[in-house]
């Protein structure tokens, strides 16, 4: 039985991937810092009957809870087999809006984080031979207007996928990055509210606008998502590493 932990995974992407690994047996720690969302969603993930799930409070930008979180989920479930990097997006803003510690903050949740947990797990990961996904966004090949920190830190974390790939192919680690385009998470709900009030018109306006540059019409749903997520942490996964792989219904056109 495998083991995963999955980073910021009390809702949106990050839930969505806990679930699906769930379903599929695996035994997940669950780690936010929202732990009334935590106990709610290990209720509901423990209820499927499949692998065990756990949670631990974490603040990723916190490395002691980091460690802790490491340490729990191999007292908890033994070995660690699988990483899942997730984080919430930064705020949205402008090169002249945005203050040293805006960029701070943004380089801690989004890239030094994601370091962290690596570091942390590592030790683990060499052992089971594990596998590493870093979620970023669509912002590595295409920038988005108003998220220049998602714009400048999700390309870090390419950067440290890119290299980790062959620092850790030795250890029989395998590593990519998976970046979501328009998703109906939370966070894409926030964004569309966001750019609505900034133009002064409804928010379905947006999401008409926003759906009508995708091919397929709509927004993906996070199990879909999720579906590729699992695949790289999967078994049937054997020789891909250092990818970045889009999810986004064909959206950005950058090849």
């Amino acid at each position: 039985m495998k083991t995963a932990i999955v980073a910021a995974s009390s809702q949106g992407l990050g839930k969505a991937i806990a679930a699906k690994l769930v379903s599929q047996g695996v035994h997940v720690m669950l780690a936010s810092r929202d732990e009334r969302k935590l106990h709610e969603v290990a209720e509901q993930l423990n209820a499927l009957g499949k692998g065990k799930v756990a949670y631990t409070v974490t603040d990723v930008t916190n490395p002691e809870m980091i460690e802790r979180l490491v340490e729990k989920t191999a007292e908890t479930f033994g070995d660690i087999h699988l990483l899942v990097n997730n984080s919430g997006g930064p705020p949205t803003g402008t090169f002249t809006t945005l203050t040293d510690d805006d960029w701070q903050r943004a380089f801690e949740l989004n890239v030094l984080s994601y370091v962290r947990l690596i570091r942390a797990a590592l030790p683990h990961l060499k052992k089971t031979k594990g596998k590493i996904v870093n979620i970023a966004s669509s912002s590595i090949k295409e920038p988005i207007p108003g998220l220049l920190l998602s714009n400048t830190f999700r390309l870090g974390v390419v950067g440290l996928t890119k290299t980790l790939a062959q620092e850790l192919a030795p250890y029989g680690i395998l590593i990519n990055t998976v970046a979501p385009g328009r998703i109906a998470t939370e966070r894409v709900a926030y964004l569309d509210e966001q750019h609505a009030k900034k133009l002064g018109i409804r928010k379905e306006e947006i999401e008409a606008r926003m759906k009508a540059t995708i091919p397929l019409g709509r927004y993906g749903t996070p199990e879909e998502f999720a579906n590729v997520v699992a695949f790289l942490l999967s078994d049937e996964n054997t020789y891909m590493t250092g990818q970045s792989l889009l999810v986004d219904g064909g959206m950005v056109k950058a090849i």
